[in-house]
């Protein structure tokens, strides 16, 4: 059976839970319309991607 030889020191610890902690979505803005998008995903407010038009977005009224 494994047991560990010596005591976890408390910054090993919180170093290792500290990798785990929740981290806010880094968040980018359309160079087309300016609005915040995820990384590397086509604009939902315009359908641009990498300065091109993959997606049709129709006006909304």
């Amino acid at each position: 059976m494994g047991v560990p030889k010596r005591k976890t020191s408390k910054m090993r610890l919180r170093t290792r839970k500290a990798a785990n902690r929740w981290r806010a979505a880094q968040l980018a803005s359309c160079p087309q319309c300016g609005e915040k998008i995820v990384p590397h995903t086509a604009c939902s407010g315009c359908g641009y991607y990498k300065n091109r038009q993959v997606l049709t977005v129709e006006a909304s009224a």
